[in-house]
């Protein structure tokens, strides 16, 4: 293997395993584990503790019960949030270990980038349940959790054997999060206020409710700029300044005189 392919690996190996570890912790340091056992993986030496039995057999007992509390609507968004303390740190830790045997300097660097990695799939896979969440039925919940799985190893398998590819593929997905991770946060604050709502935690302000779908309807095209700052002046009874925010009391206006754009 020459040097520049060698380099290749080790960033691939080192994004792939943060990368992993923020969607499912355990199946990815079980799969580390056996096939480094089993030499199917050749490991680093920072990285070989994984292929101890006590690790493996931890981390096939932890995936276990993952596998089943992953499978319940509500139950599966408690663990991600308790999980927030576990797969960051277990990320960057894992990705330092991937690094190889590098300086200190660069094991730092490599588990910083790697925490943040993980902190964001992380991220990414929470809300995404959340969201889910919000379905009354329990099959989605199965399928979406069925799919990390996959990902997972499906994941791994590539930043071991096709390096490249998982890069080309690794970027893409982090355009795509960048793009993503606003709109789930935005549907999160929109379910945790109707949550608040429900139990009599928040009031829930007409007029802020009109601001809401107006905003939804112009991040869907739905109505145009013009239309926007038009309904926005009815709503809060005065134009629109500063983003949007309003600093005087203003009727409530109906949002019906919004038209669609055409």
């Amino acid at each position: 293997m020459s040097e520049y392919e060698a380099i290749i690996q080790t960033i691939a190996l080192t994004m792939g395993v943060a990368w992993a570890s923020g969607i499912n912790l355990y199946a990815a340091v079980g799969m580390l584990g056996l096939g480094g056992t089993l030499g199917y993986i050749d490991l680093p030496p920072t990285l070989e503790v994984v292929q101890d039995p006590m690790v493996i057999l931890a981390a096939a007992f932890m995936y276990c019960v993952e596998f089943m509390a992953d499978k319940v609507p509500g139950v599966d968004s408690g663990w991600d949030a308790l999980h927030t303390f576990i797969r960051i740190p277990a990320g960057a830790v894992l990705a330092a270990g991937a690094a190889g045997d590098v300086t200190p300097a660069l094991a730092i660097a490599a588990g910083l980038v790697g925490g943040s990695v993980t902190a964001a799939t992380h991220a990414a896979k929470a809300s995404s349940r959340l969201m889910i969440n919000g379905s009354p039925e329990p099959f989605s919940n199965w399928g979406a959790s069925l799919a990390e799985d996959v990902a997972v190893f499906a994941g791994l398998w590539a930043a071991l054997q096709h390096p490249v590819v998982f890069l080309v593929v690794f970027i893409l997905f982090l355009l795509a999060l960048c793009w993503l991770l606003p709109k789930l946060w935005r549907g999160i604050a929109l379910i945790l206020h109707k949550l608040g709502t429900w139990l009599g935690l928040t009031k829930d302000d007409p007029t802020d409710r009109d601001l809401r779908e107006l905003e939804r309807l112009r991040d869907a095209g739905v109505v145009s700029a013009t239309e926007y700052l038009a309904a926005y002046a009815r709503v809060c009874g005065q134009p629109h300044r500063d983003g949007g925010n309003r600093s005087g009391p203003g009727p409530a206006a109906p949002l019906a005189d919004a038209k669609p754009a055409t």
